[in-house]
């Protein structure tokens, strides 16, 4: 939505987005998908016929756009058509493709500790450290404060993050002394001003912001290229590795759910998928084939009178 006819439908699809509270990056999200709309019909979308919205979709298709962000852009083109311009005749019209379940890509734990050996400076340990030790999106580990962190109840608190939910992280003695560590040697150009408990851990460059996800993401493929590692692995998969090195170490799954912070059990389910040594621990029937049958013990009443 590029043209100043525009600009009023877009104002008015900002204001609806925050009477609902969309994040940040959710709005960004869906005016991007609504400008690559209005950019492929050519002309406002308040004026998109049915036909328009199927010729759209034709063209995602074609074009190779990956599963993920097509749906992506079909939720940004759905909440334009069904709350801003009350068009539920064209928001019908937008369908949704069911995504290929994959398995999460994880690094067993030789892996993870060459990682964090290798880390290029403390800095970088420290924020692998917590994305691996405590399950943390990049997101949370770049947005922690000092006031998140309480070492006398020897947990991390998560605010506000996906979905709006705080929740707490364990705060191993490993990480803690880490913490301090990154403490003395933290830069503080930027703090003066700023009340201690509200103190980013890693500040960025900018005054008043942390350190980008995109930073945190080049120094974990460093480690990762340092230590060797091949497998196509990002910086989630510290993630997916805390979760699934917990399962492996016979954690309950509740406990793992509660400190990813998933709303449906299902969801941390997933993990049991590629716990691979839970799933090598198991005995095929195939093996039990070749096992000597067992004789059944005779029963109390086949035993002859004494």
């Amino acid at each position: 939505m590029s043209t100043d006819a525009v600009s009023p439908l877009r104002q008015r699809m900002i204001e609806d987005m925050n009477a609902r509270k969309l994040c940040a990056g959710t709005q960004r999200g869906h005016i991007s998908s609504c400008k690559r709309f209005a950019a492929f019909v050519k002309q406002s979308p308040d004026t998109a016929t049915l036909e328009d919205i199927r010729r759209f979709q034709l063209h995602l298709a074609e074009t190779g756009v990956s599963i993920c962000n097509r749906n992506r852009i079909m939720t940004g083109l759905r909440f334009l058509f069904r709350v801003t311009l009350r068009r539920l005749d064209l928001a019908a019209e937008i369908y949704h493709i069911r995504e290929p379940q994959k398995i999460p890509l994880v690094m067993n734990q030789d892996e993870t500790r060459r990682l964090l050996a290798v880390a290029s400076s403390l800095k970088a340990r420290t924020l692998l450290s917590l994305g691996y030790g405590c399950g943390l999106r990049a997101g949370e580990v770049v947005r922690l404060k000092i006031k998140h962190i309480d070492s006398a109840q020897k947990i991390i608190r998560i605010e506000q993050s996906k979905g709006r939910k705080d929740r707490n992280v364990m705060l191993s003695s490993e990480t803690l002394a880490l913490l301090r560590q990154w403490w003395k040697a933290r830069p503080s150009w930027h703090d003066a001003g700023t009340p201690l408990e509200e103190r980013w851990l890693f500040p960025g460059l900018r005054r008043g912001k942390p350190m980008t996800t995109r930073q945190l993401n080049r120094l974990f493929h460093e480690a990762a290229n340092a230590a060797g590692i091949r497998k196509g692995v990002t910086l989630h998969a510290l993630r997916h590795s805390f979760a699934t090195h917990l399962l492996e170490d016979g954690t309950d799954i509740r406990f793992i759910q509660a400190l990813l912070g998933h709303d449906k059990l299902d969801t941390t389910a997933r993990y049991t998928r590629v716990a691979t040594g839970m799933i090598a621990g198991i005995e095929s029937p195939l093996d039990r084939l070749s096992q000597p049958r067992k004789r059944p013990s005779k029963s109390r009443k086949d035993q002859p009178p004494a």
